[in-house]
C-alpha cells in the first residue's frame, strides 16, 4: 500500500495522472471496505487515510478547474484563459 501523498506532490502532476491516482484510490477504498466487512482488515486507519487522499485529489482537480492553482507545466495566465 502506498503512503499518502501531500497536496504539493499532487499539484506537480498532470490531470491525467490525478485521474488515474483517483481511480486507484477508489479501488483501494473499495477493497478496504470489503476487508472490513469480512473481518479481514488489519489496519483500520488506512480507511481514513485513503478517504483523505481521495478528497485531496478532488480538491486539487477543482482548484485546477477554477483556475486557482495551475498544475504542472502551466502558468497562471494559461490557466485563467482556459477557465474563461
Amino acid at each position: 500500500m502506498a503512503k499518502s501523498v501531500t497536496a504539493q506532490e499532487l499539484r506537480d502532476q498532470s490531470v491525467e495522472d490525478l485521474v488515474a491516482k483517483l481511480k486507484e484510490a477508489k479501488t483501494e477504498l473499495f477493497n478496504l471496505r470489503f476487508q472490513a466487512a469480512t473481518g479481514q482488515l488489519d489496519n483500520h486507519s488506512r480507511l481514513r487515510t485513503v478517504k483523505r487522499e481521495i478528497a485531496r485529489i478532488y480538491t486539487i482537480l477543482r482548484e485546477h478547474e477554477l483556475g486557482i492553482v495551475p498544475l504542472s507545466g502551466e502558468s497562471a495566465e494559461e490557466t485563467k484563459e482556459a477557465a474563461e
